[in-house]
Order: structure tokens, then C-alpha cells, then sequence
């Protein structure tokens, strides 16, 4: 039993304390586990009755909101360099939590190291970690502040703690500068005293892998919908270069955004609500087909949210997006869930994911939705 001392001098037991929605990651443990977990994660002075993993100050729980039972993510970590992000991606689902502008956190690295030293010291199981989820580790603050560098100089001194790396980005090229690579390529290689070293050299398990965001293939979409991102062509590059060297590839074209004639009642087009075509299908042929030289791993998508800002109000074109979705969901209310408007379930299935897994198929490239390609890297 994990206990801790409470003010009034009671013994209160942490594991009989963690909410039911974490509770399946501590019950695959064995008992010495749980107790890692629970030193790691868990917060010793809360005196609330039902506790969660909020502890951690820079390496923290994968995904703190979601249920268990309903998203069966495990024991996984995430850190989020920076806080905001200059890509400016007016889909992103941060926005909802996100401040608007990017910053570099107070004590990054001082806290960073704290939590490495944690891990160690508890004996933490390894697990995945992702860098970053939330916001761009290399965008263009990395220039000058190289957090996200001394991040990944650290997870390699510690590599024995993680299982599979996962990088993802909108900013391969940052990546392809030696200094950067030359650790990507050591974290890949696990340490000779990593507990789970025969894994990796398995052909489906890698130890790093750098998930590359490119959801359009004309520069007119990706300058509509990412604004501060780099353009098309300096992420090909990158990839390219990275592809070269070795590096594992996820490709993300993610989100998926609905294409003209649209599937309401009339038959319009994007056109009519003041947006560009984004996604042609031969756009997504394309962009498939270059997954397929490129060798990845495999292709990740997501039909878009319309996330509701935590700041401002919705960027122009994803007001005009709304009332596509509106239109499409008629004579029907448009689904809100978690802070965000969905493209009805149906139709999305029909007329936006069906097509483009047709043409992943004819690429003989293989797609994974997000949800499934988070939940089955180990």
C-alpha cells in the first residue's frame, strides 16, 4: 500500500485514492510499479479524496483529461517545450487550452532535470514520450532558445526510462542541422541496459520516431490554413533528409477538412462560403504518394475539429468552416463536444475518410486514425 501522512496524522492510502478513470494503468502493474507511479505521478499532499496524476512538473501525464476505459492510452508522457506556438494554425485543437503567444517556460531546464531525476530515483517503468503534443518543440523560438535540443540531450542520458521517442512536427528541417541529428540517431539505439533492449530490435518497434504534420500539398491551402508554418517545400526537404538518414517517418495528413461538392442539401461548394479548395483528391494523392517514397511508417489523419478558442474568437476561416459543418449537419444540430464543433459522423465517414483511405490503399501505404496510432506506439 502507497500511504502518506496527512496533517491530521492519519494514514491516508494514495492507491485506494486515484480516480477510476486512471485506475486500469496502476492495476497491469506489479506492486513495486504502482509505487513508482504513485511517487511519480501522484500528488502526497492533496487531501482531496479522489486524486489524479498532476504532480510532474515538465514530463507529465499523457493526455491528463481522458478516461481509461475510453481512451486506453496506458502510462505514457508528454512534454510540451514551449507554451503557445508561432505556426499559427487556425484548425489547431491548442488553441483551446493554449496561450496565444509563444513563450519559452520559466526554469525549463532546471525542471526538466528534476523530473529526470525523479524517474530515476522511484524507478519509474519505462514508457512512451511525446514531444510535443501540444505545442511545436521546433518552431521558430528554437532558434535561439534550444530547449527542445537540451530536452532531447536529456532523454538520451536517460534513455533507459522511455520506450519509443515520438517527435512530432511541423519543422523537420531544424531537425536535419547535425547537431539534432546526431541525437535522433543515438535515442533510436537503446542503451545496453535499457529493460526492454530486445524490443527494440524488432522490425515494428522503433525507439524514436518523428511524426511530420503536412496536411496540404499546394502552398495557396498550407498558407490559408498554417500561416507561420514553414512552407511545403522546407518540409519535403526534410523529410527527405531525414528519410536519408534513417530516421523513422509517421506522415501526418491531419487534419481532413470536407471537399466541393459538399455533401448538404444543395450540393455547394467551398467557394460559396469564401473558402479555397484545400484537399483536392489529388492533392491527397499526391501527398500519399509521397509518403510512399518516403517509406513511412505509416499515414495518420483526423477529420477536423473546429475547436472553440480559449482566447479570441474563431480565426475567419474557421468561421466560414462552421457554417459548412452547419450546413452539412442540417436540418440536424451540429454536434459540440469537448470545445469543439464535429463534422457529422456519417458524412465524414462517407465523404471524407472513405475517399482518402481508397487512396492510401492504391498507394499500398498504410493509414492509421490518430486515436489508434497514439495507442499503439509502445
Amino acid at each position: 500500500m502507497v500511504t502518506l501522512w496527512a496533517n491530521d496524522g492519519q494514514r491516508i492510502g494514495l492507491l485506494d485514492r486515484i480516480d477510476a478513470k486512471y485506475r486500469p494503468v496502476w492495476d497491469r502493474y506489479s506492486a513495486k510499479d504502482q509505487v513508482a507511479l504513485s511517487r511519480y505521478f501522484l500528488p502526497h499532499r492533496s487531501s482531496k479524496a479522489v486524486i489524479g496524476p498532476t504532480r510532474p512538473r515538465m514530463i507529465k501525464w499523457y493526455c491528463p483529461f481522458a478516461c481509461q476505459r475510453s481512451f486506453p492510452s496506458g502510462h505514457r508522457y508528454c512534454i510540451n517545450v514551449y507554451t503557445g506556438c508561432s505556426h499559427r494554425c487556425v484548425y489547431c485543437y491548442a488553441t483551446g487550452y493554449q496561450p496565444q503567444h509563444c513563450a519559452a517556460k520559466r526554469d525549463f531546464r532546471k525542471l526538466l532535470n528534476k523530473d529526470l531525476a525523479d524517474l530515476e530515483t522511484f524507478e519509474v517503468p519505462p514508457a512512451p514520450l511525446h514531444l510535443s503534443n501540444s505545442t511545436d518543440a521546433f518552431q521558430l523560438l528554437e532558434r535561439t532558445q534550444q530547449d527542445a535540443k537540451y530536452a532531447l540531450e536529456r532523454i538520451l542520458a536517460h534513455r533507459q526510462r522511455f520506450t519509443t521517442i515520438t517527435i512530432l512536427t511541423k519543422n523537420p528541417i531544424q531537425l536535419t542541422e547535425p547537431g539534432y541529428l546526431k541525437i535522433l540517431k543515438a535515442i533510436c539505439v537503446a542503451s545496453t541496459h535499457h529493460s526492454q533492449q530486445n524490443q527494440f530490435a524488432t522490425p515494428d518497434h522503433h525507439g524514436l520516431v518523428v511524426e511530420v504534420s503536412l496536411a496540404f500539398w499546394r502552398e495557396e491551402a498550407a498558407r490559408f490554413y498554417d500561416p507561420g508554418a514553414p512552407s511545403i517545400q522546407q518540409r519535403i526537404d526534410g523529410l527527405r533528409v531525414l528519410s536519408e538518414a534513417g530516421i523513422p517517418l509517421v506522415f501526418r495528413i491531419d487534419p481532413l477538412f470536407p471537399r466541393s461538392p459538399l455533401p448538404d442539401r444543395s450540393g455547394s461548394l467551398l467557394a460559396d462560403y469564401g473558402l479555397i479548395e484545400v484537399q483536392t483528391l489529388e492533392d491527397l494523392t499526391q501527398l500519399a504518394k509521397l509518403g510512399k517514397q518516403l517509406c513511412v511508417q505509416h499515414i495518420v489523419f483526423s477529420v477536423g475539429k473546429i475547436v472553440r478558442p480559449r482566447y479570441g474568437d474563431l480565426p475567419a476561416p474557421m468561421k466560414s468552416m462552421l457554417g459548412v459543418y452547419r450546413a452539412c449537419s442540417a436540418p440536424s444540430q451540429l454536434a459540440f463536444k469537448s470545445g469543439s464543433y464535429r463534422f457529422p459522423d456519417q458524412l465524414a465517414s462517407e465523404h471524407i475518410v472513405r475517399p482518402f483511405l481508397r487512396i492510401c490503399e492504391e498507394m499500398q501505404v498504410a493509414a492509421k486514425y490518430c486515436k489508434q496510432n497514439l495507442v499503439e506506439t509502445l
